[in-house]
């Protein structure tokens, strides 16, 4: 755990596919054969209060304990694919870059972070990703959750996962009493999201989140809200959770927003899975939304946006502020090169990008509530 980070906390989430059904959504996407896992938090957390969002949380120092090394394949990344260099001009982000062993862990970051996304959605949602022996599992295909024959009783692992829940080093104790391992193998480097200076939680606080992609055949045998955290839980696929959002039924950050547009590209599991596969070892770009006030709404900039700061305030020290007396129908007519997510109130967000994906990423697909004229030019 990085312990000289002043201005932010480091996190990991995870999108959690799931195969499904395939049905047709109420959206012009056609149907998707898989469904995302999606947690309501707390009307009484200190950030994003009743929002839905995928299951994470903070990293935790028992995530970077070296008796992880006992239960991984002796490897110096635990059996994970090398993730390339960056491309000229570019560079690994912060989060994935620091030198762990400096900081005193033997454990690179690319697999403490993978554990903490596996074990705050086992605190969070109930769900255990975890392979038998040292894995990785067999296969080239989506994950497969462990049958449920191999869990324990019902009652024996509510009771483990509310010693996780007390003490992040229990989970490290549930994978030697299951003799398993986490299912780091599964999760595919998906993007780096850095909390705004604006939109910091409680007492300041802002986060440095690896997000995660992993593909699963089937759903696992259970899942379930905590009741703390979490209040509410839904498997829902990408499109019909944005119909929900726009209906004001759930609501979303604008990263979490962001995501499930970009995973509109992908109405299959197989490809969303083969595509995460070979795209995580491109690496990926921290971004941090840099907010544009306007008459009428916001603007969340995003990297690469004619209107991104070229030296943006990361720290929050240099007390800046962007706003404009112009309505975003007027920003949004005289520019050119987009890369943003415009809000024009909680539930009504769209999201505009014509810029050239890095990393080998795909753009959202821009799901828009109205058919206004810079949205007909991407």
């Amino acid at each position: 755990m990085n312990s000289r980070l002043r201005h932010w906390r480091e996190a990991a989430t995870l999108l959690l596919a799931a195969g499904a059904p395939a049905r047709l959504p109420p959206s012009s996407l056609g149907p998707f054969d898989y469904e995302l896992l999606l947690l309501q938090r707390s009307s009484r957390s200190g950030f994003l209060p009743s929002a839905h969002v995928f299951p994470g949380g903070l990293v935790e120092a028992a995530d970077f304990s070296a008796e992880w090394l006992r239960l991984l394949p002796a490897s110096p990344r635990g059996g994970l694919g090398l993730v390339k260099p960056p491309p000229p001009g570019g560079s690994r982000a912060p989060l994935f870059a620091t030198d762990r062993e400096r900081l005193g862990s033997p454990l690179p970051g690319d697999v403490a972070f993978r554990i903490c996304a596996i074990r705050e959605t086992f605190e969070e949602a109930g769900v255990l990703l975890v392979v038998p022996g040292r894995g990785p599992a067999a296969g080239s295909g989506p994950a497969r959750p462990l049958p449920a024959e191999r869990l324990p009783p019902a009652a024996e692992l509510g009771e483990w996962r509310r010693r996780v829940q007390e003490d992040a080093g229990c989970f490290l104790q549930l994978c030697r009493r299951l003799a398993c391992a986490p299912n780091i193998w599964a999760l595919r480097e998906w993007s780096n999201w850095l909390t705004p200076v604006g939109r910091a939680g409680r007492g300041g606080r802002r986060y440095d989140t690896a997000f995660y992609l992993c593909c699963l055949e089937e759903r696992p045998p259970r899942a379930s809200q905590d009741d703390r955290e979490v209040t509410a839980f839904q498997w829902s696929s990408p499109p019909e959770a944005i119909e929900r959002f726009k209906s004001q039924e759930i609501w979303f950050a604008p990263p979490q927003f962001y995501e499930l547009c970009r995973l509109c590209n992908f109405s299959s599991l197989h490809e969303l899975h083969k595509f995460s596969s070979e795209r995580a070892l491109e690496g990926c770009e921290r971004w941090m939304p840099v907010t544009l006030t306007a008459s009428d709404g916001y603007i969340q900039l995003l990297p690469g946006d004619e209107l991104y700061p070229e030296d943006p305030d990361y720290t929050g020290e240099k007390k800046i502020t962007l706003s404009t007396d112009k309505k975003v129908e007027d920003l949004m007519k005289e520019g050119s090169i987009f890369h943003r997510i415009v809000i024009k109130n909680i539930n009504d967000l769209a999201v505009y990008v014509n810029i050239q994906a890095k990393y080998k990423h795909m753009n959202p697909v821009m799901i828009n509530s109205n058919n206004s004229d810079y949205n007909s030019r991407l």
